[in-house]
């Protein structure tokens, strides 16, 4: 694990403190929510990055092999909106 990057190494870090001195079910609560709003921001921040690929002239498909995913992924990407709340199921 010593081989991880420092942003690894520091989310990690900052899950295994998320609510480490409450009961079980309010720690999950806690963790869900932490987990949703890291979730939000990274999907943010990654469209922002393949925006950025996009608006440097590079095309859907060389972004896709240079982040070795497929077209359509990045289309959705680009297209999906961060900010959107998740349906509550």
């Amino acid at each position: 694990m010593d081989d991880q990057p420092e942003e690894v190494r520091r989310v990690r870090e900052a899950i295994a403190a998320v609510a480490v001195d409450v009961a079980p079910a309010e720690r999950a609560r806690r963790l869900d929510k932490a987990m949703e709003a890291a979730r939000q921001e990274w999907r943010k921040r990654r469209r922002e990055a393949v925006q950025e690929m996009k608006d440097d002239g590079m095309t859907l498909r060389a972004i896709a092999k240079e982040l070795d995913i497929s077209f359509g992924r990045v289309r959705q990407i680009l297209t999906e909106d961060p900010d959107a709340l998740p349906s509550e199921e």
